[in-house]
């Protein structure tokens, strides 16, 4: 069965090539297509596409919104977002509101035809450079939420201490902020690197600032 497409792109040129691309294999056929993404749902509901390829920035209704509005119909196409723009703010609306593919204009024919036939199958497809910021930006996230998980083994008097020691400061000037003596600063930080499972005041300085509370 072939895949059914819409298109929609305001740049006439782009859509015609786009078109082009997609209907010189045998199992894509684009049933409809538009200027504006104002007609996303209208044609949606008349075609029932499997795949919508919406380009991000168009007039009235932008690319973000589509997939938004497409989101609540049942059943809901997968939408696959075009853009000339590598920006995460993009990137993350579109993911946010349902968008199963996100791809750069200057992706290759062959990527354009693989994630339409990808995302058919109810899978997801992310441009390549893309994808690997995001993982990027997930490990960092990963990190950070390990990081926390950490710290929630203290007690809180050993979070304050912790937490000015990512900021950096003395013991000299964290008893005087807590009102503690410096002994007592010291058994706290004993007992922090402990749980931490941290050699020294930096690995703790470490884990604070993996954990963004710092």
């Amino acid at each position: 069965m072939s895949v059914k497409v819409v298109l929609l792109e305001d740049d006439e040129l782009v859509r015609s090539g786009i078109r082009m691309i997609l209907e010189s294999t045998e199992d894509i056929e684009v049933v409809a297509e538009s200027a504006d993404g104002a007609l996303a749902v209208e044609l949606t509901d008349r075609f029932r596409p499997h795949v919508v390829l919406t380009d991000i920035e168009m007039p009235k209704v932008d690319g973000i919104e589509v997939a938004r509005l497409l989101s609540q119909r049942d059943p809901a196409p997968a939408v696959v977002m075009l853009t000339t723009f590598d920006v995460d703010a993009y990137v993350y609306a579109a993911l946010r509101h349902g968008a199963a593919g996100f791809l750069l204009k200057d992706s290759s024919p062959k990527t354009l035809i693989e994630a339409v036939r990808v995302v058919a199958k109810g899978e997801a497809m992310i441009s390549p450079r893309i994808t690997k910021r995001l993982l990027s930006r997930f490990a960092e996230g990963a990190a950070e939420e390990a990081a926390r998980s950490r710290l929630d083994a203290l007690t809180p008097r050993e979070r304050e201490v912790a937490l000015h020691i990512g900021q950096g400061l003395s013991n000299a000037e964290i008893a005087s902020l807590l009102y503690l003596s410096d002994s007592t600063v010291k058994v706290h930080i004993g007992r922090i690197k402990t749980k931490l499972g941290a050699a020294n005041r930096t690995q703790v300085a470490i884990v604070v600032h993996e954990s963004r509370l710092g």
